[in-house]
């Protein structure tokens, strides 16, 4: 079987130089000199305790950024404080209650102030053929990914300081059609359409809203898509066949895109969806 939502492993080459003596330490405070783009920024990450959302809250602490995280799960915002590590805060929330908004927000200005990039990472994935998609499946999809979205963002927008970095996290599928995502694809192409008209009514406050539209990522998401694991070792042959490089992405390469976009790096994009799909939206 595929297993889509295996753990990510990455080296990093910092270990190796700790055990170097001087020379070590005096290439990795010149190299954090270069590399620490988001020092005294504050990110606030939805979805942060697994999967893509922790992967990039993880890169945006280790580019010296303060984080805030928020998930639906204790255990795993837990550990992801633990994995991130640094200054960061979890809290507990759904993205589709505003009550939880509230509460996550009023977190971050109490700890943190205002808020230099937002990341609204937090969805869901449930897949069925449009015959048997129900009322519960439609209507939980939209409340997350759609309507969590737009109120992450609206909420957010008195403690954004302008010139602030907005991404939203949509997929590939909003404008492919894939067979059994009819409703999951139409909430991605919605938070896409969110994005634009988001872009003309912020860019007076210098603040930039973009997309990053991953493809099919090793992530924990996909064993809660309610599918057997028949099903999504089938979904994820299919997906990967659809895929020019004949692979799942990491999350870690859809959090260096982020990254990317949250920076003074990508300071002339706005309005912008960047698809790291493999190439599967593109040929």
């Amino acid at each position: 079987m595929i297993e889509p939502d295996g753990p990510a492993r990455t080296f990093d080459s910092r270990v190796g130089l700790k055990a170097r003596g001087t020379w070590g330490i005096k290439f990795l405070e010149k190299r954090g000199d270069i590399m620490a783009r988001l020092t005294g920024k504050v990110a606030v990450v939805t979805g942060g305790n697994s999967g893509i959302g922790l992967a990039t809250a993880r890169r945006f602490r280790e580019e010296g950024a303060k984080v805030a995280i928020s998930g639906r799960d204790q255990k795993t915002l837990d550990e992801a404080v633990k994995t991130i590590g640094g200054d960061v805060i979890a809290v507990k929330g759904d993205v589709s209650k505003l009550a939880d908004l509230d509460k996550l927000y009023k977190a971050v200005a109490e700890k943190f102030g205002k808020i230099d990039v937002l990341f609204a990472n937090a969805g869901i994935a449930k897949f069925a053929p449009a015959a048997d998609s129900t009322e519960a499946l439609f209507d939980e999809t939209f409340d997350v990914n759609v309507k969590g979205v737009f109120f992450t963002i609206q909420k957010a927008l008195p403690l954004l300081n302008d010139g602030a970095s907005v991404i939203i996290n949509s997929s590939v599928v909003n404008e492919t059609g894939f067979a059994g995502a009819s409703v999951y694809s139409a909430t991605k192409a919605a938070v896409r359409s969110f994005a634009r008209t988001l872009t003309t009514e912020l860019i007076d406050r210098g603040i930039r809203v973009n997309v990053v539209s991953p493809g099919p990522i090793s992530t924990p998401i996909f064993g809660r898509t309610g599918l057997s694991p028949e099903a999504i070792d089938e979904f994820a042959r299919g997906a990967v066949a659809k895929v020019p490089m004949k692979r799942f992405g990491k999350p870690e390469e859809i959090a260096s895109t982020v990254l990317f976009l949250a920076t003074p790096e990508s300071s002339y994009i706005t309005g912008v969806d960047i698809n790291v799909d493999g190439g599967m939206g593109q040929v």
